[in-house]
């Protein structure tokens, strides 16, 4: 992905971290000196051999007991005892530090913030499907704010951790079980590539329910015919890829598109004007639309994000322009929204009780297949 686009990604995600307005008033160039590591790459040998078969190494996975936030649900919903499915899921960034250019698994800010996102956002699948959710010596924020060639090395450092924990869930996971797969943000990033490098044109992507890359632009012309799985263009179909970016309204996307313009897609060709995958998570559709009351569930979430109350009927959504998602008036999520009317933070849980409906369908329809 190029590197301009990482730009945007990690200012949107600063805001959502609290601190928009000195974003507005200093730009990147104040992010970079505060957030880009001033140390140089530390290269750390890959996780040793069966790493992943112990359940530390894990924010989720069968039998972490009640303390597991993918097993969170707000009032009115329960985790599945016994799901028929299984999800690999992979977090956005939760670490800030610029002493480092990856995370230590043991880094507890870094931890918390990690098992936050989980809670709400691969919650949303634990009525189909258990959840498997693996630590990994993620790129630190700074990496997607510099195109040193130390940013490009942690996010591969990343990469290898996703892939080991990736091996390990199919190994532990029994075969024929169906698969789904989620990512959000850094974790999208890392999804589009897993997909590329080790899914597509595999037996093992027959076993795939539906791959959701939330947050993450895909090319249409670019990049996804080299994902390996068609567009989600139904609302039961399986074996598919879903992706959305949620505005509000009026929208400004341009911090998106202008550097997503000037980027390369994954066939080598620039992604210069190409439309991207939009998948509307309320109608489960490519370039879908719905009203408001067909939304079955908006998180909205409490002062420290610590919890939720879920609201039916809330926020509409339709796809429009070159693949954004439209949510209507701005919903009052709390205080991390960023430039442009972007939802970013709240891609999923806008949507928590659609997601959920969304894969319970899809697992139908691949067990009709």
């Amino acid at each position: 992905m190029d590197r301009k686009f990482l730009y945007v990604i990690a200012a949107l995600i600063v805001l959502v971290l609290g601190a928009g307005i000195a974003y507005q008033l200093f730009g990147t160039d104040l992010f970079r000196r505060v957030f880009v590591p001033s140390v140089a790459f530390r290269a750390e040998p890959a996780q040793a051999k069966g790493a992943y078969a112990d359940p530390a190494m894990w924010y989720s996975r069968p039998g972490k007991g009640p303390n597991d936030p993918a097993l969170w649900t707000p009032a009115g919903y329960k985790p599945n005892p016994n799901p028929p499915a299984a999800l690999f899921f992979i977090h956005p960034t939760s670490f800030l530090d610029r002493g480092s250019w990856n995370m230590a698994l043991d880094n507890a800010e870094g931890n918390q913030r990690a098992r936050l996102f989980i809670r709400g956002q691969a919650s949303a699948w634990n009525d189909v499907a258990a959840v498997w959710a693996p630590k990994y010596r993620q790129a630190t924020f700074g990496a997607f704010l510099t195109n040193k060639a130390d940013a490009q090395k942690a996010l591969d450092l990343a990469y290898r951790d996703v892939l080991a924990a990736f091996d390990a869930f199919i190994a532990e996971v029994p075969e024929g079980t169906p698969i789904f797969l989620a990512g959000h943000s850094q974790g999208a990033l890392h999804l589009e590539r897993l997909l590329r490098e080790r899914i597509a044109g595999t037996p093992f992507a027959k076993r795939v329910v539906a791959a959701y890359v939330v947050g993450w632009p895909i090319s249409l012309g670019t990049d996804l015919p080299a994902l390996g799985l068609p567009a989600c263009t139904s609302a039961d179909q399986s074996g598919c890829i879903l992706s959305w970016m949620s505005f509000a309204e009026p929208a400004d996307p341009d911090l998106i598109t202008d550097t997503y313009d000037a980027s390369t897609g994954f066939d080598g060709r620039p992604r210069d004007g190409t439309p991207f995958l939009c998948v509307n998570p309320i109608t489960g559709t490519k370039d879908g639309a719905a009203p408001a009351s067909a939304n079955l569930g908006t998180l909205y979430p409490s002062e420290d994000f610590s919890t939720a109350e879920i609201k039916a009927g809330q926020v509409p959504a339709r796809c429009a322009g070159r693949g954004i998602l439209l949510i209507g008036a701005p919903p009052k999520l709390g205080p991390y929204v960023l430039p442009g009317n972007n939802y970013h933070v709240f891609d999923i849980s806008l949507f928590w009780a659609n997601v959920r409906a969304d894969a319970a369908r899809r697992l139908v329809g691949y067990e009709k297949r």
